[in-house]
């Protein structure tokens, strides 16, 4: 049996505390708005730009998505019911794909950066840039995290070490182990 991992309450949960949800949408606006402000502060507290500050100034491949692996799960840990609300919200958000474009927008550009500068190391990994992006968002975004601690029950340790030695066995070879 996999492991539940609780998720965000709902607007009928704060009702429950004695605040009605008339009173809740009238003071922080619709499930909408108070989504989209949810989503734009975990963005700018996320502290994703000085992470990668040091992440790019690493000089080796494998330190660099050691660095990778730890500060994204970092993120998606210390952000995790965020997350889950943005995932239980898209397919009835107003506007789900912008949202999850928002949410992630700023991770993403973190992603490809990686990749940029793996690419100016020694020797480069093979394939284009964008192929090694596209990679490191498909082991490292959100939806790899999710899949490994929410749906399969990984700890987030566990599920670190994985992504991290598989970006690393197929981007660095068997030399970067």
């Amino acid at each position: 049996m996999r492991r539940a991992v609780a998720g965000a309450g709902a607007v009928a949960d704060i009702a429950a505390a004695g605040v009605s949800p008339k009173t809740v949408f009238a003071s922080a606006g619709s499930k909408g708005e108070i989504l989209d402000r949810i989503v734009d502060r975990g963005v700018a507290t996320s502290g994703h730009e000085d992470a990668l500050g040091q992440m790019l100034r690493l000089r080796d491949a494998g330190t660099l998505l050691a660095a990778l692996a730890h500060g994204t799960r970092t993120g998606n840990e210390r952000h995790f019911l965020v997350h889950e609300a943005v995932h239980k919200a898209l397919p009835v958000h107003e506007n789900g794909e912008a949202l999850w474009r928002r949410a992630t927008g700023a991770y993403r550009d973190a992603v490809d950066a990686a990749a940029r500068r793996l690419h100016t190391l020694t020797p480069p990994p093979s394939g284009a840039v964008q192929e090694t992006a596209d990679r490191l968002w498909f082991w490292f975004g959100p939806t790899s995290w999710r899949t490994l601690v929410v749906e399969n029950g990984w700890s987030w340790e566990h599920a670190e070490d994985f992504l991290r030695g598989t970006a690393v066995a197929t981007l660095c070879g068997p030399a970067a182990r």
